[in-house]
């Protein structure tokens, strides 16, 4: 790749939660995640909305003010003597719309600080959701934001400013055309802004996604995100334009009137975190393509199942493997015999006096082994070999309660184990 992205490995931020994996796969767990945490999934939508409330309160005023300029201008109204109060009109509605736009998509812009605080709390806690399969706190939001707060207000600001520069050159070759200039240049230019803006929101989508997602240099970030967004362009359009099936339905609804209360409802209960589940889960997708996630697998095991190789008789079995695992070689110290050492040997012939003086060599010899044996039986390395075999003896014995009857057996597992 372009930027090694491996070094972001082991930089992932999972500070208040272990990342879980299920047997199924990424489709999988995100449609598991819209089936049993939906109300989560409303309640991050909620509160993210609160930190859009701002960018919402100007999108609204902005429709207010271009409706009650068109209540206002004349328009070629008549003053009741025949004449229109304005005779010439030409271009005077894509006026309006051009200063709405100005002065309220630049306090969008404004708005977008207060945004990035639900953007990065949403996305946190979404990423989260998908990792944990169904963990959510409001405690955990608010880290979301602690940690990625300031490499999320970038990525929207810079995206909220291509929409400003779009939706005004927008207004200002629609302007140029309704006062019969030439719209040649004005058509051009809206169809590059159109394409940057495209390009710098998908760009813009990877950065806030990997800023919330690992712990490192913003200039990582910045290089990291380019790379994934280089090496993944078709899935990051088709991913992007599913993500914004909400805004899709907005927008229809503009000409459907009844369209129009959907789309509300959408993004009053699910919307912004509909979007979140589906970026997150694409993101965090090819992020364990290129390094390798930090990951607990749960194993769930089925009541009642039996091991296959599980022995009939299971204290046999233990009792087998202690008999073959002691050693008195190890259990008990031993004298070692000196290289120099002097022992009465016997020939073919003997006397009696040979006899006495074998026995006499033997005497010493034992005396000689219980003594060393009796020094150094109490030192670590016998005492804890004896003490461990002492305790699974004991195990084996059949344990009764105070009536007289046979405890729970015990398993081999939990008897080679204690």
């Amino acid at each position: 790749m372009a930027v090694d992205v491996k070094s972001l490995e082991g930089k992932e931020i999972a500070d208040d939660y272990v990342r879980t994996a299920g047997s199924e796969g990424r489709l999988a767990a995100t449609w598991n995640v819209f089936k049993k945490s939906f109300w989560k999934l409303v309640a991050i939508n909620l509160l993210t909305l609160v930190f859009f409330a701002p960018a919402i309160t100007a999108l609204i005023m902005r429709n207010v003010a271009i409706n009650y300029s068109g209540l206002i201008f004349p328009f070629n109204a008549n003053t009741g003597l025949g004449y229109p109060a304005n005779i010439n009109s030409a271009g005077l509605t894509e006026s309006i719309y051009l200063y709405a736009d100005l002065v309220f998509n630049a306090i969008l812009v404004g708005c977008g600080l207060i945004a990035a605080i639900g953007v990065a709390g949403g996305a946190y806690s979404v990423k989260k959701l998908l990792n944990t399969e169904g963990t959510f706190t409001f405690k955990g939001y608010f880290k979301g934001v602690k940690t990625g707060y300031f490499k999320t207000v970038l990525p929207v600001t810079l995206f909220l400013v291509f929409y400003f520069a779009a939706v005004a050159i927008g207004d200002w070759k629609d302007l140029v055309i309704a006062e019969g200039g030439n719209g040649a240049g004005p058509i051009t230019a809206y169809v590059f802004i159109i394409i940057a803006a495209v390009l710098v929101g998908l760009y813009c989508a990877w950065l806030a996604a990997t800023g919330v997602s690992y712990r490192a240099k913003f200039s990582k970030i910045l290089k990291s995100s380019f790379t994934f967004l280089l090496h993944n362009p078709i899935q990051t359009v088709l991913i992007a334009g599913f993500a914004l099936i909400p805004v899709w339905i907005y927008l229809i609804g503009t000409a459907v009137q009844f369209v129009i209360f959907i789309s509300y409802g959408i993004f009053l209960l699910i919307g912004l975190s509909f979007i979140l589940v589906v970026w997150m889960s694409f993101t965090q997708g090819v992020y364990d393509a290129y390094i390798a996630p930090k990951i607990k697998v749960e194993e769930k095991a089925k009541k009642g199942a039996k091991q296959s190789d599980e022995p009939k008789d299971e204290k046999d079995a233990v009792r087998e493997l202690l008999t073959a695992g002691r050693s008195e070689l190890i259990g008990k110290p031993i004298l070692p015999i000196a290289e120099n050492a002097v022992l009465c040997r016997i020939g073919k012939t003997f006397t009696r006096a040979d006899l006495e003086k074998v026995l006499k060599d033997r005497e010493t010899l034992e005396a000689e082994v219980s003594a060393y044996e009796n020094k150094h039986k109490n030192e670590p390395v016998y005492a804890e070999y004896n003490k461990l075999f002492a305790e699974r003896e004991k195990a084996l014995q059949p344990e009764t309660d105070k009536k007289g009857k046979k405890k729970k057996k015990i398993s081999a597992n939990n008897l080679l184990s204690r």
